[in-house]
């Protein structure tokens, strides 16, 4: 092997630096974290309900907003600048007023709907912790989804937080006008 192709190997395979600037991290190509405040966040592989259930929400909510012409819908693979720190929510809208004019990185604008799917290896203050991130850096709703109990949490600025049961309708409110959909819908 070539000295060249043995640091090409090296470089690749060694770990993130623990400590960046969020300058560093917009302009690196690093996939499979999350930054906040100065910190990578190692995002694992989620599991498989987990996907199944975020993937219903992105169906749902992604066709919903495509016929309506109301902005985009994105996966989980989307960064989004949120204060300090760029977080990947599992589902998140952006209305066609906000999108990014450049699309090659993290969106510098926070989503006007995160939707956050609970997995097991979540530890749920951070996951509250996020939302109020995302509400403190001007989005206007956030959905907390737990399939475990099979609820999804309602967080908006200035408003109680609401949970809603399978035998609720999740709506779009006034951010997705027009969506609903049955909670039961996400866990069948």
């Amino acid at each position: 092997m070539r000295q060249q192709d043995a640091r090409s190997i090296t470089q690749e395979t060694l770990p993130p630096p623990k400590k960046m600037t969020l300058e560093e991290f917009l302009e690196s190509d690093l996939e499979g974290y999350e930054y906040v405040k100065g910190e990578l966040i190692p995002m694992p592989a989620a599991s498989w309900k987990h996907g199944i259930v975020s993937a219903r929400i992105f169906l749902c909510l992604g066709l919903y907003v495509r016929e309506n012409q109301l902005g985009e819908v994105v996966t989980p693979d989307t960064g989004f600048q949120v204060g300090e720190r760029v977080l990947k929510p599992d589902v998140a809208f952006l209305s066609t007023a906000h999108l990014p004019d450049d699309t090659s990185r993290a969106s510098p604008l926070p989503p006007d709907l995160a939707v956050e799917v609970v997995s097991p290896s979540d530890v749920f203050r951070r996951v509250i912790e996020k939302a109020f991130a995302y509400l403190e850096a001007g989005t206007q709703m956030v959905w907390i989804v737990e399939p475990t109990s099979q609820t999804v949490r309602v967080y908006r600025s200035e408003m109680p937080i609401r949970v809603l049961g399978i035998n609720d309708t999740l709506t779009g409110e006034d951010v997705v006008e027009g969506f609903s959909c049955q909670v039961s819908q996400l866990f069948e």
